[in-house]
C-alpha cells in the first residue's frame, strides 16, 4: 500500500490532473507469465518484486529484462484493465 500511495503522490506532484489507482497487488502474490515457452514467476513483497533471486522497484524492469523490449511491466504481467468495446447506441441494448 506503501508503494502505492507513493506512485499516486508522484503523479500528483507531475501536475496529472487525475489518475487512475489501478491494481493494487498483496505482499506475496505470485505474478506468472509464460513467455516464449518459459514460465516467469514474479513475488510480489512489500517494497518491491523479486524476481529470479533479485528485487526490482518495478515490474516494468522485469519485463524488460525478460522480452529485451521496452513492456510497461502491469500490461506484460496482465494487471492491466483493458478498455471496455462499446456498443453502438450506448448501455441497456
Amino acid at each position: 500500500m506503501q508503494r502505492r500511495l507513493q506512485t499516486l503522490a508522484g503523479e500528483f506532484e507531475k501536475g496529472a490532473l487525475s489518475f487512475d489507482p489501478g491494481v493494487v497487488l498483496k505482499t506475496g502474490a505470485n505474478l506468472v507469465r509464460h513467455w516464449r515457452g518459459h514460465t516467469h514467476a514474479v513475488l510480489v513483497g512489500e517494497d518491491g518484486f523479486e524476481y529470479e533471486g533479485q528485487r526490482y522497484r518495478s515490474l516494468t524492469v522485469i519485463a524488460e529484462r525478460i522480452t529485451g523490449a521496452h513492456w510497461s511491466g502491469p500490461r506484460f504481467f496482465g494487471l492491466t484493465k483493458r478498455a471496455r468495446a462499446s456498443s453502438p447506441g450506448g448501455a441497456g441494448q
